[in-house]
C-alpha cells in the first residue's frame, strides 16, 4: 500500500456521505420507537389490547428482517442514491400513515411498510463506505454511521415524549414522517454514486488500492444466490444473530428490567436507560477506528473485523451474566452499560466485515444478509424474553439465555470465518467444489 491520500474532491463526499448517513439513521431509530412511546396513548385511543400492541411492534421486526434479504441485491444493483431515496421516503410516508390510522389492521399494515422502508439504511451505509473509502479507512467510517442507532435511541425518549404532550400521538407521528421526507430529498440532491461522479483514474485506484476482491460490474442473481454457498457468509448470519438478539431483548425489556426486578420508579428506570445507550455511542464510534488501528499494523481485513467481533460479543455476553446475578441496581446498570458498550462495538465490526467479506459489487448483499440473520434475532428476543419472565418471575433465566446465544454466537464467528469471498470464487460454475 501506499498510503496515497483522497483528493479534496472526494473528501468533501466522504464527509457528506456519512453527515447525511447519520442524519437518516438517527431518523430510521426515532421512527421505529415512535409506537413504544405512544404505547400507552395509542391503545387507549384505539381500544387495543396488550396482546395487540405486541403484535405492532413485532410486525415491523419480522417486515424489516424479511426485506434485508432482497433490499442488499437491489442496493448492489441500483446503487445507494436510488435505494436509500426510496426507502426513506417509503419508511417516511408509512410513519406518517401511522398517525391517521383509525383500526388495528390499518396499523399493522403501516407498521410492515415501515418495515420494509427502513431495510435498506444500514446496507447502504456499508456499500456507501465501501465506494467511496480505501480499506485502511473504512472501519472509522463504519463506526461513525452505525452510532446513528444508539444516538437515535438516546434521544428518540426526551423529543418524542415532548412532541406527544404538546401536539398528540397521532402528529407525532406525522412531524416524524415529514421530516423524514426531508431527509429523502436532501440524499438524493446531494449523494452520488461513484459511477455518477466520474472518479479519475487516481481517484479511482486511492478508493480501491489494497482491496483484493474485486467486484466492479453490476451483481446478477446469480451471484447473490451463490453467496449462501460459503461459509463466510453463515459465520456471519449466525454471529449477528447473538448481537441483535441481546441488544433487543436490552432494547425492549430495559425499563421493565428496572422497574420489576430492581424495583426502581418509572422516573428512574427512564434516566438511567440512558446510561447505557450513550455508552452504545462510544462503542459504536470506538469500535470502527480499532478495526482500522488493527489493520494499519498488519492484521488483515478480514482478521481484525473476526477478532475484534468475536471478543467484543463474548465480553458482551459475560456481563449479561454479570448483570443477571448484581446484587444491586447500580452494578446492574454498570454491567448493562459494559454490555451495550461490547454490543456495539462487535456491531460496528459486522458492518465494518460487509466492507472487506465479499467483492464491492456484492457488499449490500452479504450486509443485508448478515442483518436478516441478526434481525431473526431481534425479532425473537422480545417475545421469548417476555414469556420467560411470565413464567418464572423473573429476567434471570432471560439474561441468562441471551448470554448463551451470545457465546454460541462469538464461536460461530470466529471458528466459520476463514478468509473473504473472491470475484473469482462467485464466477465458479454452480455446483462447482468449494475449497477453505
Amino acid at each position: 500500500m501506499t498510503g496515497n491520500a483522497a483528493s479534496p474532491r472526494v473528501r468533501s463526499i466522504q464527509r457528506t456521505a456519512l453527515a447525511l448517513l447519520v442524519c437518516s439513521g438517527v431518523i430510521n431509530y426515532i421512527d421505529r420507537v415512535t409506537l413504544s412511546i405512544g404505547n400507552p396513548l395509542i391503545r387507549q385511543d384505539l381500544g387495543l389490547t396488550i396482546a395487540d400492541m405486541g403484535v405492532l411492534l413485532s410486525a415491523f421486526l419480522w417486515a424489516y428482517a424479511f426485506s434485508q434479504l432482497p433490499v442488499g441485491a437491489l442496493i448492489d444493483r441500483f446503487g445507494p442514491h436510488k435505494l436509500l431515496s426510496l426507502g426513506l421516503a417509503l419508511w417516511s410516508v408509512a410513519q406518517a400513515a401511522c398517525g391517521i390510522v383509525v383500526t388495528f389492521g390499518q396499523f399493522i399494515v403501516a407498521r410492515v411498510a415501515l418495515g420494509i422502508g427502513e431495510a435498506p439504511q444500514f446496507p447502504t451505509g456499508a456499500r456507501v463506505v465501501r465506494d467511496w473509502f480505501n480499506v485502511r479507512e473504512r472501519g472509522g467510517a463504519t463506526g461513525i454511521f452505525n452510532s446513528a442507532s444508539t444516538l437515535g435511541s438516546a434521544i428518540a425518549a426526551p423529543l418524542l415524549t415532548g412532541l406527544m404532550l404538546t401536539f398528540g400521538w397521532r402528529w407525532m407521528f406525522i412531524i416524524m414522517g415529514g421530516a423524514g421526507l426531508v431527509v429523502a430529498l436532501i440524499w438524493f440532491l446531494l449523494y452520488r454514486d461513484p459511477a455518477e461522479m466520474g472518479l479519475t483514474e487516481e481517484e479511482h485506484q486511492v478508493l480501491t488500492e489494497g482491496d483484493t476482491t474485486g467486484g466492479e460490474k453490476r451483481v446478477t442473481l446469480q451471484q447473490w444466490g451463490q453467496l449462501f454457498r460459503f461459509r463466510t457468509t453463515w459465520g456471519m448470519i449466525l454471529g449477528y444473530f447473538g448481537t441483535i438478539y441481546i441488544t433487543w431483548l436490552f432494547n425492549s425489556w430495559l425499563p421493565a428490567y428496572l422497574e420489576l426486578e430492581r424495583h426502581m420508579t418509572i422516573l428512574h428506570s427512564g434516566l438511567a436507560s440512558a446510561v447505557p445507550a450513550t455508552c452504545g455511542i462510544v462503542g459504536a464510534v470506538s469500535g470502527g477506528f480499532t478495526v482500522d488501528y488493527l489493520v494499519r499494523r498488519g492484521v488483515s481485513p478480514i482478521n481484525s473485523r473476526k477478532y475484534q467481533f468475536s471478543a467484543s460479543l463474548l465480553g458482551m455476553a459475560i456481563f449479561t451474566i454479570l448483570a443477571a446475578y448484581a446484587p444491586n441496581a447500580a452494578l446492574a446498570i454498570a454491567f448493562i452499560s459494559a454490555a451495550i458498550f461490547l454490543g456495539y462495538v462487535s456491531s460496528s465490526t459486522a458492518w465494518a466485515m460487509a466492507s472487506v467479506a465479499a467483492p464491492a459489487n456484492c457488499t449490500a448483499s452479504i450486509g443485508s444478509m448478515q442483518n436478516f440473520g441478526g434481525y431473526i434475532g431481534g425479532a425473537l428476543a422480545p417475545t421469548v424474553t417476555g414469556f420467560i419472565v411470565q413464567a418464572t418471575g423473573s429476567f434471570v433465566p432471560a439474561l441468562l439465555l441471551g448470554a448463551g446465544i451470545g457465546v454460541a454466537s462469538a464461536a460461530c464467528y470466529f471458528f466459520i470465518i476463514k478468509h473473504p469471498i473472491t470475484e473469482a470464487e462467485l464466477g465458479m460454475a454452480p455446483g462447482a467444489a468449494y475449497a477453505d
